[in-house]
C-alpha cells in the first residue's frame, strides 16, 4: 500500500490489490472500495438496507428458471472496473462491491466479472445515494451492464419509496429510463420477478 501523509488518502495498485489476502486487506481497511487508486472506507448500513438487501437477492435468486440459462446471484463481491487513465499506479484501480448483481456462470474473477453482469442493483442510503445515482450509474453502464435498479428509500430510511429501471443504450454505452416501480418490483431480464414493496420491507 502506498505510504501517505496521515491527511491524505490511503491507495492501493492493482497489483497490490489482486496479490493481496482478502483478510488482511480487510483488516487493513475494514470494508472500502477503491476509487481510481483510493480507498473509500464503507460506512456501515442502516437494517433496512440491509433487509432489503438480503430478500431481494433471494427473491432474485428464487427466479432463476432451473430450464436456464445459468445465472449466480451475488452480493457485496468485489467487481473490478476499467481503471483510471493515470500514470500512477496508484490512481488507477477501481473496485466496487454492488449490492446485488446478477451473472452468468463463468467462473469468477474479479478482473473480469463485469464483463459477465446481466443485472446490478444499488440500494441507496444517506451516505451512497448521490453515488448511486452519479458514478456508479455512469460506471455500470460503460461496462456494459445491461439492466441497473437503484433502490430509493422514503424520507424515513425505512420503507422502499420506489425502484428506478435502467436499460442500457448500447449506441452510447449510457442508461436510459425504463420504468419507475412504485409499490412492487416487476422484471423479465435477466428473471421473471416480481415481488412487491411489503414483502421486501416487512421486519
Amino acid at each position: 500500500m502506498t505510504a501517505v501523509h496521515p491527511d491524505e488518502p490511503q491507495r492501493i495498485t492493482a497489483e497490490e490489490f489482486l496479490t493481496g489476502e482478502p483478510d488482511a486487506l480487510s483488516s487493513t481497511f475494514g470494508d472500502f472500495e477503491v476509487v481510481d487508486g483510493r480507498v473509500v472506507r464503507a460506512m456501515a448500513q442502516s437494517e433496512a438496507h440491509s433487509r432489503v438487501v438480503r430478500r431481494l437477492a433471494s427473491a432474485l435468486e428464487d427466479a432463476r428458471d432451473p430450464a436456464g440459462p445459468c445465472l449466480r446471484v451475488g452480493s457485496d463481491v468485489a467487481v473490478r472496473f476499467a481503471d483510471a487513465e493515470d500514470k500512477s499506479a496508484d490512481r488507477r484501480l477501481n473496485v466496487r462491491y454492488p449490492d446485488i448483481f446478477v451473472r452468468d456462470c463463468e467462473p469468477y474473477d474479479v478482473s473480469t466479472v463485469r464483463d459477465h453482469i446481466l443485472l446490478v442493483v444499488e440500494v441507496a442510503s444517506r451516505e451512497t445515494v448521490d453515488s448511486d445515482t452519479g458514478i456508479k450509474r455512469q460506471m455500470y453502464a460503460r461496462a456494459g451492464i445491461p439492466v441497473y435498479l437503484i433502490v430509493h428509500f422514503d424520507k424515513s430510511w425505512e420503507a422502499i419509496d420506489r425502484v428506478e429501471e435502467y436499460r442500457l443504450d448500447w449506441s452510447g454505452m449510457r442508461y436510459m429510463p425504463h420504468r419507475v416501480h412504485r409499490t412492487a418490483l416487476v422484471l423479465d431480464s435477466p428473471v421473471t420477478l416480481a415481488v412487491t414493496f411489503d414483502a421486501l420491507d416487512r421486519a
